[in-house]
């Protein structure tokens, strides 16, 4: 078992499959570091291998929401402090890398598209160790946040796609309604 991974997201609400994703990751390594990508507008940037991500609509949760939810799916779970840690990540922005995550560590992918291919490029022309997770074409997917979040808008069931202890921080922090004025739909 490697000592350090780092498992990348935006978790624009985080479901059962990031959590299957992050499960995954932590199963390979002793410490896991979640790693938050378009922390914020600054650190967000388009890119043509997936141009939706960069959009405000795609981003309506901030970084410490995010956090929250990663805390709380990973605690529901059982892992404590010291499994963990959870840090803001600018993807799009290589040359920061090494202010936020350990370069030392695997990175952990998961691929379904060109987005996905990129990014393990991109890691590897870094010198960064990688390990791809599983490689599955993107109508095989699974949960997508853009749903969750639209499920969310037309007030339809979204509670069973992502963990019970999402729901409760979405709940306690009103991330609800926050979406429901955000997302188009």
């Amino acid at each position: 078992m490697i000592a350090n991974g780092v498992a990348h997201g935006r978790f624009q609400v985080l479901h059962h499959d990031h959590l299957k994703y992050l499960l995954a990751a932590k199963g390979r390594c002793q410490h896991l570091v979640v790693a938050i990508t378009n922390p914020d507008p600054t650190l967000t940037k388009y890119d043509a291998a997936d141009p939706h991500r960069s959009s405000p609509e795609c981003n309506p949760l901030t970084y410490y929401e995010r956090y929250q939810l990663v805390k709380a799916a990973l605690g529901e779970q059982g892992f404590g402090q010291g499994d963990y840690s959870v840090v803001p990540f600018p993807i799009n922005f290589p040359e920061l890398y090494r202010y936020y995550v350990p370069l030392d560590a695997t990175f952990f992918l998961t691929i379904y598209d060109p987005w996905g291919e990129k990014k393990l490029q991109q890691f590897k022309s870094l010198g960064l160790q990688t390990e791809v997770l599983w490689r599955k074409p993107k109508a095989e997917k699974g949960l997508r946040s853009t749903e969750i979040r639209r499920y969310i808008a037309l007030d339809q069931p979204w509670e069973h796609l992502v963990p019970l202890a999402v729901t409760q921080v979405m709940k306690n922090l009103g991330l609800i309604e926050q979406i429901k004025k955000l997302t188009n739909v």
